[in-house]
């Protein structure tokens, strides 16, 4: 039933898989990770190559290369054990792929191993994961606006990502980000994100690493009356980040984000009685030859709205 479910679930999604991995990135992507199976199984090229096989098909793995290739396997399973969406359990199959390509092709030629090296390095300096575009409440900072806004109103409380667009997981968790601010923002609890990787001075002023071996990106904060309260990773006292998954439900469940949710919701009902119970207070404070000229104001504002 669950095969069943999964496959019904693809077909559903077909057209957006297809548009994703028509991207250049994914298309470079998937040709670098079959770029052995493509040398080894290629009539005409495949015949001048080297084999340990003992009937001497060139054009069949050998017992070394299922090794490898099984190995790899394995690798991506557990790796992607931890994986939460689509792109990171992709992303993780093309990182070790390559990695398994170059011992191949270093084992076959070491002249083929050093071209294809030579391509990855090019594609890494050139081709970059494709960004999030989708929709999204999330307020973007800078160093010159974070501390003003997380200060500006203390009934506001801020789920607050530093994230740098050159890391993996980042890209990876933008979507997971982005559907939480489209189900919990609300005037009482906002989300937003400022970029450390270009602004190196809000790093050095939440005590946040950008080293890849650090691994505290991307970094969750929760921020109320302009001070922190928690975030994620939590950080050793090594300045590692303890390992944390990045899920829905892990943020949801650590950031209170339901309870955060219905008291901002409460507070902003409240608030909307006062505003509500105050204009109904100004008429009888005042005189009857007041009230068209409040109607005559009051003509302006839904034109406005209506525009």
């Amino acid at each position: 039933m669950g095969l069943i479910t999964g496959l019904f679930s693809f077909l559903y999604h077909l057209p957006q898989i297809y548009k994703w991995l028509l991207k250049p990135y994914y298309i470079a992507s998937v040709i670098m990770t079959v770029a052995f199976l493509l040398v080894r199984k290629t009539p005409g090229l495949c015949e001048h190559l080297a084999t340990q096989r003992e009937d001497g098909n060139s054009c069949d793995f050998d017992w070394r290369e299922l090794e490898i290739l099984m190995f790899l396997g394995a690798i991506v399973m557990m790796k992607n054990r931890r994986a939460i969406t689509m792109e990171q359990h992709v992303g993780n199959l093309f990182m070790f792929s390559k990695v398994a390509n170059a011992i191949l092709f270093f084992r076959l030629d070491i002249r083929l191993g050093i071209f294809y090296l030579t391509l990855c390095v090019a594609f890494v300096m050139t081709c970059k994961p494709p960004l999030y575009m989708g929709p999204e409440y999330i307020k973007y900072f800078s160093d010159k606006t974070i501390d003003e806004e997380l200060q500006k109103d203390s009934r506001v409380t801020w789920i607050v990502e530093l994230y740098a667009n050159w890391s993996s997981d980042c890209h990876s968790f933008a979507p997971v980000f982005a559907d939480l601010s489209l189900k919990y923002n609300c005037p009482g609890l906002r989300f937003g994100k400022v970029d450390i990787g270009r602004y190196a001075e809000v790093a050095e002023r939440y005590r946040v690493s950008t080293s890849p071996l650090a691994r505290q990106l991307p970094s969750l904060m929760l921020f109320q009356e302009g001070q922190e309260l928690m975030r994620r990773p939590m950080v050793d006292n090594k300045a590692r980040a303890v390992s944390w998954t990045f899920s829905e439900e892990n943020i949801i469940r650590e950031f209170n984000l339901n309870e955060l949710f219905q008291k901002s919701k409460k507070m902003n009902k409240s608030k909307a009685l006062k505003e509500e119970e105050q204009n109904d207070a100004q008429p009888e404070e005042g005189s009857d030859e007041l009230e068209p000229e409040t109607e005559i104001t009051e003509q302006p504002t839904e034109s406005k709205k209506d525009q």
